[in-house]
Formats: structure tokens, sequence, C-alpha cells
């Protein structure tokens, strides 16, 4: 492991501990020739999972492209990178215990939508825009009537079946 400082090739382990994200060790690192103390993480690197698009295309699942989604959403709204870094978090972690191989990318953005509701409403609009592809005003009048009503049954967001 490279010193992030000096560059030197030889690095002693200081520490040794699970991270918060599951299948990941954190490891403290001292470089033997500068002394500067850094972090790694170390996680399997096995077949992953996969995730099915809308279009039946299949690609491996990326949780950059779930933080990316959410920074986009977050923009310029009271949300830490913390927070973004914590839904990124539990929803890699659902797909990793999930028994199949392949996951639905509605499975995700549902995920997602559900995620962003609890964390700020705006950025939940952001996504719900995108992901259920609004494509009038009266789309996101039905959103706001939705997250108005208090939650007894839970009606479906579809486009199809408004």
């Amino acid at each position: 492991m490279k010193c992030p400082s000096c560059g030197h090739g030889a690095s002693r382990v200081v520490d040794s501990r699970p991270s918060q994200e599951q299948g990941e060790i954190r490891r403290r690192r001292a470089c033997e020739q500068c002394g500067v103390r850094f972090t790694t993480y170390e996680r399997i690197d096995g077949v992953g999972k996969m995730v099915v698009k809308r279009d039946a295309r299949r690609q491996p699942f990326d949780p950059d492209k779930i933080r990316r989604a959410l920074r986009i959403a977050c923009r310029k709204r009271p949300v830490s990178a913390d927070e973004i870094e914590r839904v990124v978090g539990r929803i890699a972690s659902r797909i990793d215990e999930a028994v199949a191989q392949e996951v639905p990318s509605e499975d995700i953005g549902r995920q997602l939508l559900q995620e962003l509701a609890v964390v700020d409403e705006v950025s939940f609009a952001r996504f719900a825009s995108v992901y259920l592809r609004f494509e009038k005003l009266t789309d996101f009048v039905r959103l706001v009537d939705l997250l108005d009503k208090p939650p007894v049954a839970q009606p479906s967001l579809d486009r199809a079946e408004a």
C-alpha cells in the first residue's frame, strides 16, 4: 500500500476493525518511511450483483450511481454528505444481502424514493420527477397531495395507475 503523503510502498497495519459498511475491514496504517497514518478499506471483490434495467439490459451494481443520483436530487438542500453516504450504505447493504443475483432497477428506485421521503421532501420530489418520468405539472400536484396526506394506505405513484 503506497503512502498518500510520500509515496513509499511499505506500511504497517496499526489497527484493524470491521467497518460500518458490511463486509469491509477498516485498517489504520503507518508509513514505514515518513510515519504518516492513513486509513484503507478492504472488501471482498467477488461476483457482484447485476442490475436489470427497464429495457432488460444488465449491468453490474455500482453504489456510485446511487451516490450520484442522490447528490443531484439533494443539490442545494440541507442534506449532508454523511446522510447521503448512510442512505447509499443502507441500500447497498440490502442489495448485497438479497438472495437473488439480479436486482431490478425499479426496486432500487423505490428504495431511493422511500429513503428520500424521510431525508428531505424536496429532494424526494426531484428524484420522483425523474424516476417516475413526470411530464406535466399535474404529476407534481398529485405527488404533493400524496405527501400532504397522512400515511394510512400508501397509494401507488406509478403513472400507469394515474
